[in-house]
């Protein structure tokens, strides 16, 4: 038997868990639930001498886990499955766990085979799927043959198969007098495997009671009835149940959800109300929904998309957000999109590469610029030419009269370079070299 008495553990200014007290009994399946941060993992770790309580103490058979003989002996677990050595195999691991804790070599095969890994006991666990490695962390727990056995998350990464094989192996180990803790997130195995329940919310305890009680305080019971789809059927049902005491809501497909009442007093009030009935059926809530209900202030993590988190909800595609501000009614908190809206604009991604830098050195590209259409201008007749302006070399400006034809200009004569000694004369009328030709010349 496991019994915590005002287990407590603090981890600085946060307190993990506070004044948790309860005791799991042998010979049956105890299922140990909380949402995630809820202090589950810790209390285990303290069960298991892995973690000092800050104050309070856990026994395990009336004595902590750290003063027990031989400890493996009595207590197995399952904490956390990866916890292999990915270089041996698993006949390995288990042969290195049964020399530490003094179990024969024998024990190893058996448990290789009771959880079915005989065929893949060579091959390395670093190779092994999920489900291979919580198999190994099974075998492990069981390879001492236990009384006390402690699972986190059996079930996780297991197919259906091994799901079943786990379920049954809970229960047959219950059924021989051990004492099995098991913790889990799957509520529909759980409702399936466990027959009390340990309920813990930020580290506290919130129900310590059997799985039937359980959905039973925090839950509601209904009956579902259905009528003929006749004109005031349904109003008429639902008069006569209300004036007998009974509450009627509106169920799926148009059926009533009848609570206050037994079923044979709804069958006796609809005889007497001449009104006929299609169905007359008990529901209960789940295992599931009763968690739910109970926990629902516990959750330090809930999603902004949750309509218990907060108003932050996604906005659909071309959908608009709906005018007037405080709380979003519950269904669609979006009017219908714009058929004729584009695509969404991309979000900005902060991963994205950035855009490449200018090139100083980059040979600059010409741009061109848009030409603007000429308006047409009126014909006139051609403006007489103008003189040419006189050049800045001459002495001064003349005044240049308009007329049609311009004179060649002559321009104003080089005085010859001085001759170096020895080189011939220059040609009359010859030009230098480096003296280009004017425009008289040319013409």
């Amino acid at each position: 038997m496991i019994e915590a008495r005002g287990l407590t553990k603090h981890y600085g200014d946060k307190t993990a868990v506070h004044d948790l007290s309860f005791q799991v009994r042998p010979g049956v399946v105890t299922g140990f639930l909380g949402p995630n941060g809820s202090g589950k993992s810790t209390t285990m770790r303290m069960i298991l001498g892995l973690d000092t309580p800050s104050a309070g103490e856990v026994t395990v058979s009336g004595r902590p886990y750290r003063q027990l003989p031989n400890a493996p002996r009595h207590v197995g677990a399952l904490l956390d499955a990866k916890a292999v050595h990915g270089g041996r195999s698993a006949r390995q691991h288990l042969m290195c766990l049964a020399q530490l804790a003094g179990v024969p070599a024998r024990r190893v095969d058996d448990v290789l085979g009771m959880v079915g890994l005989r065929e893949v006991a060579g091959k390395r666990s670093k190779n092994f799927s999920l489900g291979m490695g919580q198999r190994l962390g099974i075998a492990a727990a069981l390879l001492g043959d236990p009384q006390v056995l402690l699972f986190d998350e059996p079930v996780n990464g297991l197919d259906p198969e091994g799901i079943h094989w786990v379920r049954n192996l809970m229960r047959g180990l219950a059924s021989e007098g051990r004492t099995v803790f098991v913790s889990s997130h799957l509520m529909s195995e759980m409702a399936l495997t466990a027959d009390h329940l340990i309920v813990i919310g930020r580290g506290q305890l919130m129900a310590d009671l059997s799985v039937r009680e359980f959905i039973a305080r925090n839950s509601t019971a209904y009956a579902l009835v259905r009528t003929p789809a006749e004109d005031g059927a349904a109003q008429k049902l639902t008069a006569a149940l209300g004036e007998a005491g009974g509450q009627v809501a509106g169920g799926p497909d148009g059926a009533l959800r009848v609570t206050g009442l037994e079923l044979p007093r709804i069958s006796d009030i609809a005889h007497a109300a001449d009104v006929r009935l299609w169905e007359l059926s008990p529901h209960s809530a789940s295992l599931e929904e009763a968690y739910m209900r109970l926990t629902q202030g516990a959750v330090d993590y809930r999603s902004t998309q949750d309509p218990r988190g907060g108003p932050a909800q996604p906005q659909p595609y071309g959908g608009t957000p709906v005018a007037g501000g405080g709380p979003i009614p519950a269904g669609a908190p979006f009017a219908p999109p714009n058929p004729y809206a584009g695509p969404p604009a991309p979000a900005h991604n902060p991963y994205a590469a950035p855009n490449p830098a200018p090139n100083p050195y980059a040979v600059p590209q010409p741009t061109q610029q848009p030409v603007a259409a000429m308006p047409p201008q009126p014909v006139s007749p051609p403006a007489p030419q103008q003189v040419a302006a006189v050049p800045a070399q001459a002495a001064a400006p003349q005044a240049a009269a308009p007329q049609t034809q311009t004179p060649p200009q002559t321009p104003p004569q080089t005085p010859p370079r001085p001759e170096a000694p020895g080189a011939p004369a220059a040609a009359a009328g010859a030009r230098p070299t480096d003296e280009k030709p004017t425009d008289a010349e040319d013409a």
